[in-house]
Order: structure tokens, then sequence, then C-alpha cells
């Protein structure tokens, strides 16, 4: 008799601490616990420890923290009739467990859903060269649109970024074209001022020696000193005439 009041007492004990396992939660700082009782929406609750009702209360546990969402390729006609393939990530995270849950049966896909039909629509206006030189300002737009949509969900999108653009390769070619006549043309026209420039100056310094022969002279005497450093050999050179008259006056009228 007593030995089957103590295997009463030890099933009842077992069945107790199970219920109490079943029924202590631990809460995550970073957690929330969607909390339904007999089916019907009671609270938010977390985090921390918290107890349910074993069999009457269950939970559904939501993280509150950013959740990186990478968007699939998509296949876009932009509105100048280019082809491309462009993907993104978005960023968001919960600020409303409860309607992340009740209001909507899986919000992840969902997100991504509304993510991907925004993509489509909203670089499907946009042209070319919008979309590769403005990418910042597609991002905005981008995420605003998808922020509207997913609010009433209890999602706050953050961030969307336009990660890659993928063109066909006849339009990487003619764009490749396009960049290198672009490069030539900024070549010859800064060759072009520049030479500019030189023959502005050359003609500066011309018209200021041929106001005054000692300069031109003053000159000439400098570029002989140049070419006399530069190599050892012998030099013919022309002598002005002005530069002798000095010598010659000298000789005719000594003192």
């Amino acid at each position: 008799m007593e030995f089957v009041i103590f295997k009463t007492y030890y099933i009842i004990g077992i069945i107790v601490m199970l219920l109490l396992i079943k029924a202590i939660k631990i809460i995550r700082e970073y957690e929330r616990a969607v909390v339904f009782r007999l089916g019907k929406f009671q609270k938010v609750r977390g985090p921390g420890l918290i107890i349910l009702i074993p069999f009457i209360d269950k939970m559904v546990k939501v993280e509150l923290r950013t959740v990186t969402l990478d968007v699939p390729p998509q296949d876009i006609i932009t509105r100048d009739n280019v082809p491309v393939k462009v993907n993104a990530v978005v960023y968001f995270k919960i600020v409303n467990p409860e309607d992340a849950i009740v209001k909507i049966e899986n919000y992840k896909t969902a997100t991504s859903q509304i993510a991907q039909t925004t993509l489509r629509n909203i670089l499907g206006k946009s042209e070319l060269d919008e979309l590769l030189s403005q990418r910042e300002k597609i991002s905005q737009e981008l995420q605003q649109v998808i922020d509207e949509q997913t609010d009433p969900w209890g999602i706050k999108v953050s961030v969307v970024e336009v990660k890659d653009v993928e063109l066909p390769a006849t339009m990487q070619r003619a764009m490749a074209k396009q960049a290198e006549a672009e490069r030539e043309r900024r070549a010859k026209v800064i060759h072009a001022e520049g030479e500019f420039q030189a023959s502005s100056k050359l003609a500066e310094a011309a018209d200021v020696l041929s106001k005054n022969t000692a300069s031109i002279q003053l000159r000439f005497l400098q570029t002989l000193t140049e070419i006399s450093t530069e190599k050892n050999s012998t030099i013919v050179f022309p002598v002005p005439i002005n530069l002798m008259k000095a010598f010659l006056n000298k000789d005719e009228h000594p003192e």
C-alpha cells in the first residue's frame, strides 16, 4: 500500500515538473512573446521570465532585431526600353509584434513580395541613366513606398539599397565605346587648351622681347649657356652684328 502511494506521489511530482517546465518560458531582450489564451490574443509579454497556463496559453516568439532581406534579381524594362536585371536588399524590423503575427500570415514572405513588386514598378518608371547615376534617390523612394505598405503589419522598413544592375552584353559594349569616346574627347580638349595657353604665353614673351633688343641678346646668351652644359661638343652659332658693335667701335676709336 505504501509503495502504491509513493508511486502515485512520484508520478504526480513528475507531472507537476513537466507542467512547470512547459509553463515557464524565458524571453530574451531582443524577443517578445505574443500570447494567445484559448485562441484569443491576450498580450505581448517579455523580456524576462514569463509563465503560461499549460494547454490554455500559447505563444508565438517574435524577434525585434533588424532583419536583412535579400530581394531576388528582378527582370525590369526601364522607361527607355532597356532590359536590366536588378536585385536589392531590404532592412526592416518589427515594431508591433501583435500586428506582425495577427494581421499577416508570414511577415517575411509578405515583405519580400512587396519589395519585389515595388522594385519592378519604380525602376520601370526610371530611365537607365537615372538608375545608374541616382541610386540613392531611387533607394529612398523604394524605402518610403515599401514602408508605407508594411506599416499596417507592424513592420518598419529602415533602408532599401539597390545592389547590382546587370546590363545586357550589347549595352555594356555600347557604354564602353561611349566612355572611351568621351575620354578621347576630353583629352583632345585638354590638349587644345594647353596649346592655346602656351601660344598665348609665347606671344606675350615675343612681344616683350621685341620691345627690347638687349633682352633678345641676353636670351640668346642664356640659350648658348644651356646648350654648352648639355654636351661637350663644338657648337657653331651665328653672332648678331649688334653684339659686336661695341667691340668694333672700341677698335676704331682707341683711347
